[in-house]
């Protein structure tokens, strides 16, 4: 094998293993550098049609990669709309992630109780996400779930509900705790400090 039939077996490779992305924005970055790899595979080659298609795709990618980078620091892409802990909606949304819920929030039980609040994190008449809040007392904001499909968690909804949304502040609360035992918690690069299992963020 030479190093040209290298390159195009790497380019081809990453281009389906783009395609296997549950994390949109991770999908285009890698789909974008499988297309300029093939573009530049294609070129020593003389293929004049694939260069120009991959040309073409790469050009796509970057378009939507630049739009979803905006969104990601716009306000006005995310609402957060208050649910029934028995809205039949949610019970499926829940449903339909249960697995993916219980590997990053091994201690959730589920919405209902005493004191709980859920809310929908929607971008535009998608589901973003769903974040359940249990009132704690002493101002203090429990979140019981703060869970984002995979889609979205590129985007970081997260930044939207905590700093931008006023779902706290709103309602009273002068500081929110995350729920204990979370897996992954990206909750420090949100201005979060580490209190024990959990992270803490005092409102102003």
């Amino acid at each position: 094998m030479t190093w040209v039939d290298a390159i195009g077996w790497f380019g081809s490779a990453l281009l389906v293993f783009s395609l296997l992305q549950a994390r949109i924005l991770r999908l285009r970055v890698l789909n974008t550098i499988a297309c300029v790899i093939l573009t530049g595979f294609n070129a020593i080659l003389e293929v004049w049609p694939m260069v120009a298609m991959n040309i073409v795709l790469a050009g796509i990618n970057l378009y939507f990669i630049a739009r979803m980078l905006r969104e990601r620091g716009d306000e006005r892409a995310y609402a957060v709309l208050p649910v029934r802990e028995d809205d039949s909606y949610l019970q499926h949304f829940l449903g339909v992630y249960r697995s993916d819920i219980a590997r990053y929030f091994p201690e959730f039980a589920g919405a209902a109780g005493e004191g709980r609040s859920t809310y929908l994190v929607q971008h535009g008449d998608e589901t973003a996400g769903v974040i359940v809040v249990r009132d704690a007392g002493g101002g203090t904001a429990q979140v019981e779930l703060d869970y984002v499909t995979p889609r979205f968690r590129d985007f970081a909804p997260g930044e939207f509900v905590f700093r931008r949304s006023g779902l706290f502040r709103d309602r009273g609360f002068t500081r929110v705790l995350t729920a204990p035992g979370m897996v992954a918690p990206y909750y420090e690069r949100l201005g979060f400090a580490r209190d024990g299992d959990r992270y803490r963020l005092e409102l102003a």
